[in-house]
């Protein structure tokens, strides 16, 4: 499961790179697409904490410009990278009690937690491509097969 939790990862990096690439070179991008952009980094950096058992430093949904977002992406790879390269399968089973932005109390474990980082990162970056594509421009391909082959999924010939 390690491997498995090290090469997901490595995507969920590739991947927010292409979708902060893409609101680069995006002539208009959408302040909502900044939004989801942040909150999927803000998202991240609170299951860290959680998992850690820290007071998160960023909010669910952070008000971030882009440059804010490029930090706080690395910052959380390294997190990631560090807590990675410790996983064990008794790690991996550990249950931790938190509270959601809600307040209300949950336990879950370590490995339910980086399962849920990456598919809600993989939807929001999903919407991400939907808006940029709406507005006329070109979004960068984040899906794992895509990095996975180091080619672009197949597009409708449309």
């Amino acid at each position: 499961m390690k491997d498995h939790f090290i090469r997901l990862y490595k995507h969920v990096e590739w991947a927010n790179g292409r979708v902060l690439e893409s609101l680069r070179s995006a002539r208009n991008p959408q302040k909502r697409d900044i939004e989801l952009y942040a909150h999927i980094l803000g998202v991240e950096h609170v299951w860290l904490a959680r998992i850690k058992e820290e007071t998160p430093r960023v909010a669910v949904w952070p008000a971030l410009t882009l440059d804010q977002c490029e930090k706080l992406g690395r910052d959380n790879v390294g997190a990631f990278d560090d807590l990675l390269s410790r996983l064990t399968p008794g790690l991996l089973e550990r249950s931790i009690t938190y509270r959601n932005s809600a307040g209300d109390e949950f336990t879950s474990t370590i490995e339910d937690m980086l399962t849920q980082v990456a598919m809600h990162g993989a939807y929001h970056r999903g919407q991400i491509a939907a808006s940029i594509r709406g507005a006329g421009d070109v979004p960068s391909p984040t899906d794992y097969i895509a990095f996975a082959r180091g080619a672009p999924a197949a597009t409708s010939r449309g």
